[in-house]
């Protein structure tokens, strides 16, 4: 599955903004330098992140850079495997693009052809076509197609039969817009036409004859893999194993490898290694932009080396909870970049900084606007907690304060405590643009210091609220006792 959140999109939209803002006004940057090795480096000062694979491919040269260590505390080596999220969206067309040089599909057939169970809830679902599917402009949408759902589903086929009570949000081949689940679609396709599973169809067809030895592929992004630790948490600084969020990944985002084989991977995708798989024009379909696209291709993406430039080269990146990387090359010159690490961050930055260094072109300085959104979050947090907690713990000298407030003012001091305790619900609606225990768990995943916050703002608002309202009712009670008459020994 990816995100296309760091890429940081939709989810942290509001508070990188900020963010950025605030990190560009007081300069929090990594300058680039003139070695891949400084710019690793420099990557690794500015996101935090433990364990990095990067290469960079010069013709017949690969320098390769590693550093740091994965999830079980072992150095990380040109042989240690990554999730690489996203990424696998570029094997998933190459399998596509397999059964086409065998003419056993066409890009340009509807997917009902060659899915005859494919159904939807929209008649419009019958002119989707395979090329559409790949190029992301099949009118699917997470508008219509929640698919931060839990549990996921998890296999091509489950993903597909799911999508029988949805609709499509635009006409197919009218826009773009970024969906998983075209290339679960994609995958289902691959399975139903060559009789494999999707993941034996990528071991046979690609990973074996390429030499891809440390490669394979799992259908759920969390599902456990031999030789894979977990991935960290990356907060301020503080590095923490974490679990990958479960998620929709076949076919999207489920492939495991290390930098060696992702090395041939891309050098595969350059035409200078390895049997010749692919026809010629079908290596060159899949890198070029397609119609309605924007700047993505089939499986790829056209990208520009300086953010003021025209795309000049071929791309593609992959972000996960845990695991974010990135490969990119320029056709023209033959070079190469990869990254792969073992936590969030921005590696398309890095990549796109490694290619630039070894052509000539300036590095883009380096940032990373989530320091400055999960200080100002740790921040609130603190200051949050210890207000509420004062509110508790003084809740019974108020209350003895106010016994003899009128109703409607004594509702009227109660209403910043409600207002404190309702807004920690806020931030993950206004983000996700839906209230659901769902978006609450995507939250704690992606942006834990905010769901620190909202946690902090509603369960010991509702405390401290609750225990006011509680001393009040005790106050009153005290103060209305019968008072009891002296005895004689009184």
């Amino acid at each position: 599955m990816h995100f296309p959140l760091l890429r940081f999109p939709r989810v942290t939209s509001l508070l990188v903004l900020g963010g950025v803002l605030v990190a560009v006004l007081l300069g929090w940057t990594a300058p680039a330098h003139a070695t891949g090795e400084r710019l690793v480096d420099d990557y690794r000062s500015v996101f935090g992140t433990p364990g990095v694979a990067a290469a960079v491919i010069d013709g017949s040269s690969v320098e390769t850079i590693v550093r740091g260590r994965d999830g079980d505390g072992n150095a990380v080596t040109a042989r240690t495997r990554f999730r690489i999220a996203s990424m696998s969206k570029s094997m998933t067309a190459s399998a596509i693009m397999l059964l086409v040089d065998r003419d056993r599909v066409s890009l340009d057939d509807p997917v009902i052809k060659v899915l005859p169970d494919f159904r939807m809830a929209d008649p419009r679902f019958t002119g989707i076509t395979v090329r559409q599917l790949l190029s992301h402009t099949s009118g699917l949408s997470n508008s219509t197609n929640d698919e931060y759902v839990f549990p996921p589903p998890r296999s091509p086929r489950e993903i597909v039969a799911g999508l029988a009570d949805k609709t499509l949000a635009a006409d197919p081949g009218t826009r773009s817009e970024y969906h998983n689940t075209n290339y679960s679609i994609a995958a289902r396709i691959v399975e139903v036409v060559s009789g494999k599973s999707f993941d034996a169809f990528l071991h046979t067809e690609l990973f074996t004859p390429l030499g891809m030895t440390g490669t394979s592929s799992t259908l759920g992004c969390s599902d456990r893999a031999e030789g894979v630790p977990s991935g960290y948490e990356v907060v301020l600084g503080v590095a923490l194993a974490a679990p990958e969020m479960p998620g929709i990944c076949a076919g999207s985002g489920g492939v495991i490898s290390t930098l060696d084989d992702m090395v041939r991977w891309l050098r595969f995708n350059q035409a200078t290694f390895g049997p010749d798989l692919l026809s010629a024009d079908s290596l060159t379909e899949l890198h070029t932009v397609q119609p309605k696209a924007g700047d993505y291709a089939l499986g790829w993406q056209s990208r520009p080396v300086a953010a003021d430039a025209p795309p000049s080269v071929i791309g593609h990146g992959g972000t996960l909870a845990t695991w974010t990387g990135d490969m990119v090359f320029s056709p023209k010159t033959g070079v190469a970049a990869l990254v792969l690490t073992n936590s969030g961050g921005d590696p398309s930055l890095l990549s796109t900084n490694l290619l630039a260094e070894r052509i000539g072109a300036p590095a883009t300085p380096m940032s990373n606007p989530l320091t400055v959104v999960n200080t100002v979050l740790l921040g609130l947090t603190v200051g949050m907690a210890a207000l509420l907690v004062t509110a508790a713990v003084r809740a019974r000298r108020w209350a003895s304060r106010r016994r003899a407030a009128r109703r409607p003012r004594l509702v009227l001091r109660l209403v910043p405590l409600a207002l404190v305790t309702v807004l920690g619900t806020v931030p993950p609606t206004l983000i996700w643009g839906a209230f659901s225990v769902q978006y609450w768990i995507v939250t704690l995943w992606l942006l834990p210091l905010l769901a620190l916050f909202c946690l902090t703002c509603s369960v010991l608002g509702a405390v401290a609220l609750g225990r006011r309202l509680w001393c009040f009712r005790r106050a009153g009670q005290t103060a209305f006792a019968p008072v009891r008459p002296a005895t004689a020994n009184g």
